[in-house]
């Protein structure tokens, strides 16, 4: 979402349009060349399709492309020309498209934070009740019409600048440069509307999911030590009397640091710019204009980051990719050659189901079996027969 009031500011000397170019540049060709990534991948990768979560990502990932697109470039060409030269209409369109498709990143990373949450905090049954194939596409559609209502609509319509067109009009124009400039200056009813339906609602619930997922996977983490102790040989016990303290406190760490990671990197991209966005039109409209560009920009990055975030850390991603830059080297594909995969066992602990995996691994004559949790989503339970 980009409800920005965009303030006419002062030139750039030859080092700093080189810097500025290079970063936005860099910020472009990263955000289009990821979130590309992560769509190949999902397309050519069978087992990346069966898995629902997926659905939401690419959707995301298109959202965040198409940003990279149609909006980064015009920002930029502004930003370093001073100036904007492509009419008032094609500036309302421009500020239209950025607030649909960030809005609509926004609305994506909430509903994969809400994909996760049913899939580790629930039942299996209420998982596959809550994520039907009619559902995902209710929710993915939602991501998409929802932000027309605060974009294209009230934009055209010029509901945002109810009340302040006298003050839009004396900075769109600078008489100091015979400058023309994009504004897109909110009023209080507009920019609180926007910004809790684009940001505030999305990072309440974002957080209440997070905040459930991470307690979660403490807690299974707990019950599935218990389940290893169970089962594990006397002797292995007895030769290793921490090992299965210690995958528990890895797996909650690791749990911890990717929900914070993602937390963070979502409240340091966003928080600053829709902070400001609610108390600049209070204080008469006086943020400025360099600070703006910085937390427009900022926002942007975001983009940039989710394939990061959202499909780097996954390790099937991971291979996908991998797959992809080094042109189908077979060494990437499934199965893994050191290793071979029989059926899984199931256990119930307070209604919640656990999987084990036996895996065989084979070096030279010598055969050791071990058995391996499975996280209790779903989606891993149907990978595994």
């Amino acid at each position: 979402m980009k409800v920005y009031t965009w303030r006419p500011h002062e030139g750039f000397g030859v080092g700093e349009k080189i810097v500025l170019i290079t970063f936005i540049s860099a910020v472009i060709l990263m955000t289009t060349l990821g979130n590309l990534l992560v769509m190949v991948a999902v397309c050519r990768d069978r087992q990346l399709r069966k898995i629902k979560t997926n659905y939401f990502i690419v959707s995301l990932a298109f959202a965040d492309l198409l940003v990279s697109v149609l909006v980064m470039p015009f920002g930029a060409i502004e930003l370093i020309q001073d100036k904007w030269i492509y009419g008032e209409m094609f500036c309302l369109v421009r500020t239209s498209l950025d607030v649909l498709l960030t809005t609509a990143s926004i609305l994506h990373l909430c509903c994969i934070s809400l994909d996760r949450y049913y899939a580790i905090c629930c039942q299996p049954l209420v998982y596959r009740n809550k994520m039907t194939p009619l559902r995902i596409a209710l929710m993915l559609g939602g991501c998409w019409i929802i932000p027309t209502f605060i974009s294209f609509l009230p934009i055209m319509q010029g509901w945002n600048s109810i009340g302040i067109l006298d003050l839009i009009e004396k900075r769109k124009y600078s008489k100091d440069s015979n400058s023309t400039y994009c504004i897109f200056m909110v009023n209080k009813p507009y920019a609180i509307t926007c910004s809790v339906v684009a940001f505030y609602i999305p990072f309440f619930l974002m957080v209440l999911a997070y905040y459930r997922i991470y307690v979660t996977a403490r807690e299974h983490a707990r019950q599935i030590g218990v389940l290893q102790r169970a089962g594990a040989p006397a002797d292995h016990r007895h030769q290793h009397p921490d090992q299965h303290t210690t995958h528990r406190m890895k797996t909650e760490t690791k749990a911890a640091k990717t929900l914070c990671i993602i937390m963070g990197c979502f409240c340091l991209c966003w928080a600053p710019f829709f902070i400001t966005n609610v108390i600049d039109p209070f204080i008469n409209y006086t943020v400025p204009g360099q600070l703006w560009t910085a937390f427009l920009w900022l926002g942007y990055i975001n983009s940039g980051l989710n394939p990061f975030l959202y499909a780097f850390l996954n390790k099937s991603f991971r291979r996908a990719f991998l797959i992809i830059l080094c042109c189908g080297d077979e060494k990437y594909r499934r199965p893994s050659i050191l290793g071979q995969t029989v059926p899984c066992s199931t256990t119930t602990i307070n209604g919640s189901t656990h999987v084990l995996r036996y895996t065989v691994l084979y070096n030279g004559h010598h055969q050791e079996q071990d058995k391996l949790p499975i996280h209790n989503d779903p989606e891993s339970q149907e990978s595994c027969f």
